[in-house]
């Protein structure tokens, strides 16, 4: 038996611990601008006591309630099909559409392992801005990672997502005889599609049509606009002036609310996560081998996957 033992055990999977939590899914719902109590009052409590109370072999219900967030925990009984109770869950939230319309939608997370993250990729560079890196760490890299066998998540931290902002200067712009919302709306309809459902932008669709003797063509709005300096040359709204002559536009990021260190400076990083069936070190070694892949695309950025491993500790211990 210690032979055959022996002779088995390069096919048997390894990980570090079995997997120990109950059956669980979390719900988030963002609510950009609301209070901790408006998210409680609005969103977290109908979630719980009209939809989620009721799911089929629910144990235990927790929730958080944070300014602009809810997140909600459903913990199931033990030896209850994990799929199922997602499907469950997923069903009693189509009718999420009767709350408040004071956010987006609830969202299922993906079911992750016990144990969590299965490695942490440092991204760094000094020919690329964290913009630029961040730009490719969500439309490059991330795509591609995330279509890996086993993989649950990718969570970017330190995400600079790219934008066109427009600081306003309250004494220039009464100087300018503009007002805040001439402003806001000249930006807004500049765009393909606003969120802001005050603005003609927010209905993409709307532009009409104009017929021909021979056809009808749709007139759509159609204003690439790419840089600080092409959004500046807009023209504001009923007045004979330009969006840059009375604010600036820079091209920035989103605020952060927290940041990664690489390499004892600021860069990106990825936190991979894995499902709960899936095994550390196969995932490690296909995450690695797709970040290979990517490498010749990537000159100029320095990928460190040495920052969190467990799959160290696994290789050390059956060598």
């Amino acid at each position: 038996m210690i032979t055959v033992g022996f002779a088995k055990r390069g096919d048997v999977p390894t990980d570090l611990l079995p997997e120990f939590s109950p059956p669980t899914v979390w719900i988030q719902t963002e609510a950009l601008g609301l209070s901790a109590a408006e998210v409680e009052q609005l969103i977290t409590v109908p979630l719980e006591a009209d939809l989620l109370n009721g799911v089929a072999w629910l144990d235990t219900i927790r929730s958080e309630s944070i300014p602009s967030l809810s997140s909600i925990e459903l913990v199931f009984q033990p030896g209850t099909d994990l799929m199922e109770a997602r499907q469950m869950v997923q069903e009693k939230l189509t009718q999420a559409h009767g709350l408040p319309n004071v956010s987006k939608a609830p969202t299922m997370l993906q079911p992750v392992s016990s144990t969590g993250r299965v490695l942490k990729i440092g991204l760094r560079s000094d020919a690329l801005s964290l913009i630029e890196m961040s730009v490719l760490a969500r439309w490059n890299i991330r795509p591609r990672l995330m279509g890996v066998p086993g993989v649950a998540n990718v969570s970017i931290w330190g995400q600079r997502k790219r934008q066109l902002q427009v600081h306003v200067d309250p004494d220039r712009i009464q100087e300018a005889d503009v007002s805040l919302r001439d402003v806001v709306a000249t930006t807004g309809n500049a765009l393909w599609v606003s969120p802001l459902s005050f603005l003609d932008a927010a209905y993409p669709g709307t532009g009409g049509f104009i017929d021909t003797p021979n056809q009808r063509l749709g007139v759509r709005h159609v204003l690439p606009i790419v840089s600080p300096e092409g959004l500046s040359k807009v023209a504001i709204q009923g007045k004979d002036l330009r969006l840059g002559e009375v604010v600036e536009v820079v091209e920035s990021h989103q605020p952060l609310i927290g940041d990664a260190i690489v390499g004892h400076d600021s860069g990106i990083m990825l936190v991979v996560e894995k499902f709960p069936w899936a095994n550390t070190l196969e995932v490690t070694q296909d995450v690695e081998q797709a970040l290979d892949d990517l490498r010749p695309g990537l000159k100029d950025i320095e990928i460190d996957t040495e920052l969190f491993r467990p799959a160290s500790l696994i290789e050390d211990a059956v060598t």
